[in-house]
């Protein structure tokens, strides 16, 4: 099969589809890799990198695009790129359709087959290829989050650990999954006071256990968060469910409880976000304030850590990738139940019912 991997395009998006290293596995198993250049720059990777195990570097992503059987990349195709994309072709990315119709439309339009890396889902309900990045934003909404609970950003002013003598900060933690469990390990590690909630108990039973003393669990209602926001000096949003947009669980006016110069980082912001007033931001411009409560919402969080993000990304997509390109991806959804589910889109038909109830069927 002929494969394609052009530069991502997003704003300050860092990350590239493959490494190096994944291209090489394609090309042992006998199939065509193409670059685009400078592709993989921003995560360390030169094109002689590629070029070195027999992939080959293009000029420009419509070149790429039109050359390949497949597109792996890592974020959703934007705008600009949407003409590129040919009938018939693979694309394996991640989507998140559930907060587009734009995207979903336009995916449709071009009778692509979009396999989504976010529902690419195991018989246990867990998400391999959407981990690693959980794993990362997760741990990276609290560094953000310590941040800007700095003064000279807008924040309160507290240091998440506190000193001796002096409390620690209080931090909310929506939902027990991959981000989750990362965020309340970290906060926990700089010292500050967790509370991880969930409405899974069997979850909250293993946090339980394997937390340490700072981190108490709570069973997760409307009413249980609500009496949370006026002492939590910083809320991290982390809910998910497969392929569909996130409930909003913490309203507008549930702001006005909080203390001015409190910090909520919605990690969820890249299916809808779980905070009501959270909206997509960039790298470059990644907070605003709405009633004196500081907002984090960058949809596309790893990018920021790329070089971290890409091999911690590439090493649990390429076994589905060898997989599509070794059998052609009706055979590989086929003996493959979990990257069945990741087939969103084809033929101009939506096919996971997550993203068609989010549009309404």
């Amino acid at each position: 099969m002929i494969i394609g991997c052009p530069k991502e395009i997003k704003i300050q998006e860092y990350r590239v589809g493959l490494t190096p290293e994944g291209a090489d596995s394609l090309v042992r198993q006998g199939h065509k890799v193409y670059i685009e250049t400078h592709a993989g720059a921003g995560s360390g990777f030169n094109d002689d990198a590629y070029t070195k195990v027999g992939a080959e570097i293009l000029p420009s992503a419509k070149e790429v695009y039109e050359i390949a059987e497949m597109i792996i990349k890592v974020k959703e195709p934007l705008a600009a790129e949407f003409p590129l994309i040919k009938a018939g072709q693979i694309l394996f990315t991640y989507f998140h359709f559930a907060a587009s119709k734009e995207l979903t439309e336009a995916m449709m339009k071009t009778h692509a087959v979009c396999i989504a890396y976010e529902t690419v889902e195991l018989a246990d309900g867990s998400l391999p290829l959407l981990v690693p990045m959980s794993e990362v934003a997760g741990r990276m909404a609290v560094n953000v989050g310590a941040y800007y609970l700095g003064k000279p950003f807008g924040g309160k002013g507290k240091l998440l650990g506190g000193v001796p003598g002096v409390k620690p900060a209080e931090v909310l933690v929506i939902g027990g999954g991959i981000v989750g469990t990362q965020a309340a390990k970290m906060a926990a590690g700089l010292g500050a006071n967790v509370t991880i909630m969930d409405t899974n108990l069997t979850r909250l039973r293993y946090l339980s256990d394997v937390m340490p003393a700072n981190v108490v669990t709570q069973y997760s209602t409307i009413l249980a968060i609500k009496e949370k926001l006026p002492t939590a000096d910083l809320v991290i949003g982390a809910v998910l469910l497969h392929g569909a947009k996130a409930p909003h669980l913490v309203m507008k006016a549930d702001l006005a409880t909080m203390e001015p110069g409190s910090v909520v980082v919605d990690v969820a912001v890249d299916q809808g976000g779980c905070i009501e007033t959270c909206k997509p931001t960039t790298h470059e411009n990644p907070v605003y304030t709405i009633d004196n409560v500081i907002h984090y919402c960058v949809a596309n969080m790893p990018g920021a850590v790329p070089q971290t993000s890409t091999r911690a990304l590439t090493q649990a997509t390429i076994p589905y990738a060898i997989a599509i390109a070794n059998k052609g991806w009706e055979i590989a959804c086929a003996e493959n139940p979990a990257l069945a589910k990741g087939l969103n889109i084809r033929a101009g038909k939506i096919l996971h019912k997550g993203v068609s109830e989010a549009f309404n069927g």
